[in-house]
């Protein structure tokens, strides 16, 4: 039986490419593009489908308040923040790190700095002069993007299937590339849906997680009216063997920001686990216990605990006000056992925040299903990139990076060009 042919306006392309192959890539994020970039630049014709009316929604969206591309830290720190996913990611973090991507930015011609926290930035913080020189480039490579085209599957002739404003359009490639985004920002594009397709074809998808994520909690009225949107700094948060300082932020629902997003796949793996989520704080966490103690068993005369707290520790209004929602009466009263929840203060999370809040998403395509150049095992040609696979990082440039990485390592000399 013939193969079908594609829809005319959805060809894979209509400039010759050099090596004669076309390559299709599904999904115009950082991955997808990334992934375009490189084969581009090894001589394929290259196709792009994106499902939204624009790419890099979500990119872009990241860059609102200054996009955190990658960060300076020392390579072995950088990697080990990776977590279980490091042995899969490393050989690509390597071959293209923070150092790379900041050539590579500036490249386009978009220069980066070193912020304070160690985090890197472009310039100008924000991300859409670098997306607009990164789609120049992409045309100037010859890459074709087609917007509005939802893929749906394949056909029963094993082509891709798009939903368009047109109607239904179909496409095939020699090389297949996935990168369709994890659970998270339905409304940027990364609705998850293609997780079904791919099962449905027996592939093995882990279910969906939050990441970099808040936590609900069941503060009283007076906590937030008091406290909500303000920030709790220099501390320190513990759950299970984990510890992190920075800051996060109180809100009407529980607790978010940096902090609580560095902590948030132990704590939320412990609540998935147990179905109980407890985090330790430390409010004063330059200070020891006993120093602690000693300053809080001065006289306090005719001050208020509150005042107290605020001249012998320099405690602010909001962790007075956390001490004051999590800690019984009687130990308000003994020095000793305040000393020793402020430096304890145990916080019972309800749940995490749900699924389409997060920043990131862990679960996706299980790694067993891919080969080391993230292939697809049982549907060779096809590749999976970016946050649909099963990985997770911290924020602080660390998913981006990965993101990145993913795409330009793909070992195409050695795998796909095998082709020619």
């Amino acid at each position: 039986m013939p193969s079908p042919t594609p829809n005319a306006q959805n060809a894979p392309h209509t400039r010759p490419a050099p090596n004669g192959k076309t390559a299709m890539v599904i999904g115009a994020g950082p991955a997808g593009l990334m992934a375009a970039e490189r084969l581009a630049g090894d001589g394929y014709a290259v196709t792009i489908y994106e499902g939204m009316p624009s790419a890099g929604r979500k990119f872009l969206m990241a860059g609102k308040s200054g996009l955190n591309i990658t960060h300076s830290e020392d390579l072995e720190t950088f990697l080990s923040r990776y977590g279980t996913s490091r042995a899969r990611l490393e050989p690509h973090l390597r071959k293209f790190g923070p150092d790379q991507i900041r050539e590579w930015c500036a490249g386009l011609g978009v220069e980066t700095f070193v912020g304070s926290s160690g985090r890197v930035f472009p310039t100008a913080m924000k991300a859409s002069p670098l997306l607009r020189a990164w789609l120049r480039r992409l045309d100037g490579l010859g890459c074709k993007i087609h917007y509005r085209h939802y893929w749906t599957g394949w056909n029963a002739d094993d082509w891709a299937v798009f939903k368009t404003p047109d109607g239904e359009v179909t496409a095939t490639a020699d090389i297949t590339i996935l990168a369709l985004g994890g659970g998270s920002w339905k409304r940027l594009g990364s609705d998850g849906k293609w997780m079904e397709i791919l099962l449905n074809a027996g592939i093995k998808c882990n279910p969906f997680k939050p990441a970099n994520c808040g936590f609900e909690l069941d503060w009283t009225d007076h906590l937030i009216d008091k406290c909500a949107g303000s920030p709790v700094k220099a501390v320190t948060l513990t759950c299970g063997d984990q510890t992190v300082r920075g800051e996060f932020v109180i809100s009407k629902t529980g607790i978010e920001g940096s902090a609580v997003y560095a902590i948030s796949a132990t704590l939320r793996d412990q609540w998935l686990e147990t179905g109980i989520g407890t985090l330790t704080l430390d409010l004063c966490p330059d200070r020891t216990l006993d120093d602690v103690t000693k300053r809080l068993s001065k006289p306090r005369g005719k001050n208020s605990i509150g005042n107290h707290l605020r001249k012998t520790l320099g405690l602010d209004a909001t962790k007075t006000a956390l001490i004051f929602e999590v800690t019984p009466r009687e130990t308000l009263n003994d020095p000793a056992q305040l000393a020793t929840a402020i430096k304890n203060l145990p916080l019972k999370i309800k749940k995490p925040r749900p699924l389409d809040e997060a920043i990131s998403t862990a679960g996706g395509v299980a790694w067993e299903e891919l080969d080391e150049n993230f292939q697809l095992i049982q549907r060779p040609d096809t590749y999976c990139l970016g946050e649909m696979v099963d990985w997770e990082a911290p924020t602080g440039g660390y998913l981006l990076s990965g993101c990145l990485s993913f795409n330009l390592q793909l070992g195409l000399s050695k795998t796909l060009l095998k082709h020619d």
